[in-house]
């Protein structure tokens, strides 16, 4: 029974290594689902305290007639911000929105996914599951590893970021205690 509690904590605990590539943006298809366009930038520009900006073009004749984007912020320290709901601006005889998000330094990357409004009032999810897009930082930290354009945030003091350290000390102690039950 502990050899498979083990086992089951140390795949937990590599899930989240596991689930994607560092550095690398990840982008949803958009067939199909009633948007024409989506335009945003290849990189958060956190280092430097930018904006991000994410602007989308409904197809002509979709009764879309709102947007809302929800943003999933991760930062370097390792934890990820609740999932948040912006209401997207719209302009241009009703088939463009928009949004700006403030970057802030210390970001990672940025999830999102978008709630399409009908006019009716039902919402369709795009994907359907999960974020669909994932637009990493010019200087970020995943999995002990430093990436991005930038060097000025980087920390190099070797210390575990987040709470990982945390869970560490967690699982030493149950692991002393179970060994003392014996």
């Amino acid at each position: 029974m502990r050899g498979l509690f083990a086992i089951l904590l140390v795949g937990m605990l590599m899930l989240p290594a596991s689930a994607s590539e560092g550095g690398v943006n990840e982008a949803a298809s958009i067939n199909g689902t009633g948007i024409k366009s989506l335009d945003y930038e290849s990189v958060v520009r956190a280092s430097s305290g930018g904006n991000f900006e994410v602007n989308l073009e409904i197809e002509n004749g979709s009764n879309i007639s709102n947007v809302k984007w929800v943003t999933q912020i991760c930062v370097n320290t390792g934890v990820c911000y609740p999932p948040e709901e912006r209401q997207m601006e719209k302009s241009g005889n009703g088939v463009n929105f928009g949004y700006s998000l403030e970057a802030q330094p210390g970001y990672s990357y940025i999830n999102w996914k978008f709630i399409l409004e009908a006019e009716d009032g039902s919402e369709s999810l795009v994907p359907e599951v999960g974020f669909g897009w994932k637009v990493w930082s010019d200087c970020w930290f995943d999995n002990g590893t430093w990436g991005g354009s930038e060097t000025s945030c980087k920390d190099d003091d070797g210390m575990i970021p987040g709470f990982t350290i945390s869970l560490a000390i967690v699982s030493v102690g149950m692991a002393a205690l179970m060994l003392g039950r014996d």
